[in-house]
């Protein structure tokens, strides 16, 4: 039997050994290594010697929403630097918000932390094993973007038109940080900030932080975000 070895990446003691506790119900899969932070999952990764096969790491599962370096960035820079190390991407967020942007991203599969058990580890083992995984939320949210970037492109609006930086600086705007928190965060100028901010504005058709988190939750149900 083939042990699939797996790092887990979320800044919460409780998640992982939530994780690990589901997944020690699985004979053929091991969790090997945990980390906190972004950086701290890329060295990790790196101490196991690259690529999925080498070294014996199967897959990384990742928090989207990690301190000082979200998910989807550390997503990026893993696939940057390991293209065929699969990554899972877990999240509270709904599967229509964020699934369809992590996958554009390279990411092997989206799962709601809310998610059975069966569900868990059916998606551990898919990924590890070189598949996609994709629930029918996901799915749904796959084939409507896709409906829509058929053609020209045309017709675009709100979030869809938000590059990956534009759409963390909107989520961590939303959640009430302010220009300052969001730019140590993410490790920008509160200009830089500001400037993204002014396009996101203008993007969704807001005025103000009120009026964009207003908006974030009537579209929150939307495939787009």
């Amino acid at each position: 039997m083939t042990v699939l070895k797996i790092l887990i990446g979320d800044d919460h003691r409780i998640v992982r050994e939530g994780l690990k506790q589901v997944l020690a119900d699985a004979p053929d899969i091991e969790v090997v290594a945990e980390a906190e932070t972004g950086p701290d999952i890329l060295r990790r990764v790196a101490s196991f010697g690259g690529d999925a096969g080498l070294n014996t790491l199967s897959a990384v599962l990742l928090d989207i929403a990690l301190p000082g370096r979200d998910g989807m960035d550390v997503l990026q820079a893993l696939k940057k630097s390991w293209p065929q190390l699969p990554v899972l991407m877990l999240s509270t967020y709904p599967e229509k918000q964020y699934a369809v942007r992590c996958i554009k991203l390279g990411a092997a599969g989206y799962l709601n932390k809310s998610a059975n058990p069966d569900d868990m580890i059916a998606a551990v083992r898919k990924v590890a094993s070189g598949g996609l995984y994709v629930s029918a939320l996901t799915a749904e949210a796959l084939a409507s973007a896709i409906s829509k970037n058929s053609g020209s492109g045309a017709g675009k609006s709100g979030t869809e038109t938000l590059s990956h930086r534009e759409h963390q600086v909107f989520r961590l705007l939303t959640a009430g940080k302010s220009v300052g928190e969001i730019g140590a965060q993410l490790g920008l100028a509160s200009n830089t900030v500001s400037t993204y901010r002014l396009r996101i504005l203008e993007k969704t058709g807001t005025k103000n932080d009120v009026e964009l988190a207003l908006y974030a939750e009537r579209h929150a149900k939307t495939p787009d975000l």
